[in-house]
């Protein structure tokens, strides 16, 4: 495989009358099958980097800035809400030529993704969650809370500053995160984005409302393989839903990384490159020219 094979490739594309960024790598720009990579909240496609490179060699792999965060578009007045940013998912799919979809799913990218593709069930090959997911009997976290709340998260994104948020972002992370994995996300937490997480925490139900949600939605994707990894440290989202997620997919192969926090991507890549590559590996076609 050559060099050009695993170098990823960075581009616009409009979706749903809105710029994003696109990161994309693989021998086969044109391969209708394809890795989608989906982040969470406040991060971007650059969040999977390293693990698209890993990949590249051997599959099509993309992932896009979703709307309000990264470098895409982020108009105030967008709803934000899980079904807006799944159909601007799935148009950023259409345009991106992708009709079957291994899905690599963090954080809101779960919801996000999940939505998508419960609305689309034969366009999805596969599964793949790093500390999101259904989460039955979930309770929203102190910063969600503050979000959800009118005036106080304004005032709270509004007190953020670069310290504060380095601290905020390393709380349950043994291993610490990178400084330029964290200053990346700083700068891409402009005024746009803060508008962005505020109205998608306020337009997001309840933890156990959501989730009767998405069990229904997700029945048809039972039998899909599906590989999680969690950051076992992770004060958001707690181990203990790591394993539950083999009762919405029976098949899912569950990898737990002890020193690793909410970003398992950023502070342990070596742990989850040896889960999640190998997974894909067998269950993706391979790529050709």
């Amino acid at each position: 495989m050559n060099a050009a094979s695993r170098a990823l490739r960075q581009f616009d594309l409009v979706a749903t009358g809105l710029r994003t960024k696109v990161l994309q790598g693989g021998p086969n720009d044109r391969a209708m099958e394809a890795v989608v990579f989906v982040h969470g909240n406040p991060g971007s496609s650059e969040d999977w980097r390293d693990l698209m490179t890993r990949l590249a060699p051997h599959m099509r792999v993309v992932a896009i800035d979703m709307v309000g965060f990264g470098r895409a578009d982020k108009p105030m007045q967008y709803p934000y809400s899980v079904p807006a940013c799944a159909t601007f998912l799935g148009e950023a799919l259409r345009e991106l030529g992708v009709i079957n979809a291994h899905l690599v799913l963090h954080d809101f990218g779960g919801p996000w993704g999940l939505a998508w593709a419960a609305m689309n069930p034969l366009a999805v090959r596969s599964i793949t969650l790093l500390n999101t997911g259904v989460l039955k009997g979930y309770r929203w976290h102190t910063m969600a809370r503050i979000w959800r709340t009118p005036w106080l998260g304004e005032l709270q994104m509004a007190l953020t500053n670069r310290r504060g948020f380095h601290w905020v972002s390393q709380m349950g992370c043994p291993r610490g995160l990178p400084k330029d994995f964290l200053d990346r996300m700083f700068d891409d937490l402009d005024a746009g984005t803060k508008n962005a997480v505020l109205k998608l925490y306020r337009a997001t139900d309840d933890g156990d409302e959501m989730a009767s949600t998405f069990v229904r939605m997700t029945a048809p994707l039972a039998d899909l393989p599906c590989c999680v990894v969690w950051g076992s440290a992770d004060p958001y989202l707690p181990v203990r839903f790591a394993h539950q997620q083999q009762e919405t997919f029976p098949k899912a192969e569950v990898h737990l990384l002890p020193q690793s926090g909410h970003f398992p991507f950023a502070d342990d890549p070596e742990g989850v490159a040896a889960a999640v590559v190998p997974f894909l590996r067998r269950v993706v076609t391979p790529a050709i020219d």
